[in-house]
């Protein structure tokens, strides 16, 4: 069905202040986007740190109405929700109903991460070369950051594949730090691991890894938590896939999880940044190496 949509432009600033007055009237809905994106200026979001929700500096933000909705209505009650905004710049246009996640899943395919790790979308078969022993991840990217796509992901996945390789994962326990989708522990627990825990700031990520850990059968083996709500234990596994600011200022969170002899890999680091996080582990790991994927960075070491 057709939605009358809203569009405004607005500062980071700004943001939660307009969100509060649209979603007050009624909106069904309320998108973020990078108001430099058709600029060529744009600036990367990518997985926050734990605690951060980072936005662009300048933002488009649309809402969605119901398309019987009366312009003029609509902006009297949001002047009179909060008179300190600028309303005077808002566009409004009818648009019609298109699944835009569903059609993005379309043209997402099937990838390959080491020698038996497949992300798999879930409206997509299993690739016809994936053997017996494949860990088939079953994946609806949509719901939150983490489909496999980007190399900070990728750089984790073929990790935890050479580990299952080495037979460092079967029957382990296994940490994500920062899950998104919780595709790193659903991997882990294709390849072997026997328990994953989930950790995210985000509670839309936490239950976007509970939707995909049903979705892969393994719900039973995965728990996630809020980080104040995380157990204080430690693994044999442990993988934080989130930025180089956030690994910083968790090294030591993050070192005391890793049981004696366990394994760790840090990644959301770009090129230039990974000296600096080499050192700051240094005091609790041994043999740490980075590895590069384009302009990304994964570090992995041993615990004491």
């Amino acid at each position: 069905m057709p939605y009358l949509e809203l569009s405004l432009r607005c500062t980071e600033v700004e943001q939660p202040r307009y969100e509060t007055a649209l979603e007050d009237i009624g909106a069904l809905s309320v998108t973020l986007l990078d108001a430099d994106a058709d600029t060529g200026n744009e600036r990367a979001i990518l997985e926050p740190g734990v605690g951060e929700t980072p936005l662009w500096k300048a933002l488009v933000l649309t809402a969605l109405f119901d398309a019987d909705a009366d312009a003029l209505t609509l902006l009297a009650a949001l002047e009179a929700f909060d008179p300190g905004l600028d309303w005077t710049q808002v566009g409004f246009r009818k648009v019609e109903d298109e699944d835009w996640e569903r059609a993005w899943l379309d043209q997402f395919q099937p990838m390959r991460f080491g020698a038996r790790t497949f992300i798999v979308p879930w409206n997509h078969d299993v690739p016809s070369d994936a053997g017996d022993d494949a860990a088939i991840v079953r994946l609806d990217p949509g719901l939150a950051f983490g489909s496999g796509t980007h190399p900070t992901t990728a750089l984790c996945l073929r990790w935890l594949d050479a580990l299952a390789a080495d037979g460092l994962l079967e029957g382990r326990h296994v940490l994500d730090f920062g899950c998104g989708s919780g595709i790193l522990a659903l991997a882990a627990l294709k390849l072997g691991a026997a328990k994953a825990v989930g950790v995210d700031n985000d509670p839309q990520a936490l239950l976007a890894s509970a939707d995909n850990a049903q979705r892969n059968a393994v719900d039973a083996d995965f728990s996630v938590y809020l980080p104040d709500d995380e157990p204080v234990t430690t693994y044999p596994v442990v993988v934080a896939n989130i930025l180089a600011s956030a690994l910083d200022a968790l090294a030591e969170r993050l070192a005391a999880r890793v049981a004696p002899g366990g394994r760790i890999a840090l990644s959301g680091i770009l090129k230039g940044q990974e000296d600096e996080l080499l050192a700051r582990y240094a005091p609790w790991f041994d043999a740490l190496s980075a590895t590069r994927d384009g302009d990304w960075m994964r570090i992995d070491g041993i615990r004491r």
